[in-house]
């Protein structure tokens, strides 16, 4: 398992789940950030509106906005 650490003097670990597996081989990871609820429900329905994930529409985002700043 993976270790998380110590809980009352009891090691804790947590399980490796089948998809964790595939997300790591794969590349993938599970990025969290705080933002203001109201842009968050804006964002949301506006994916649902024109029919993009949020997901997706996150990484579409990051990746034009790396390559727009990119260090020449």
């Amino acid at each position: 398992g993976l270790w998380l650490g110590t809980y009352g003097g009891r090691k804790m670990e947590k399980k490796s789940r089948p998809q964790d597996t595939w997300d790591k081989k794969n590349g993938y990871v599970l990025k969290s950030f705080k933002m203001y609820q109201t842009l968050f429900d804006e964002f949301k329905a506006t994916c649902q509106r024109v029919g993009v994930t949020q997901s997706g529409q996150v990484s579409k985002m990051i990746k034009q906005f790396v390559e727009e700043n990119r260090e020449k």
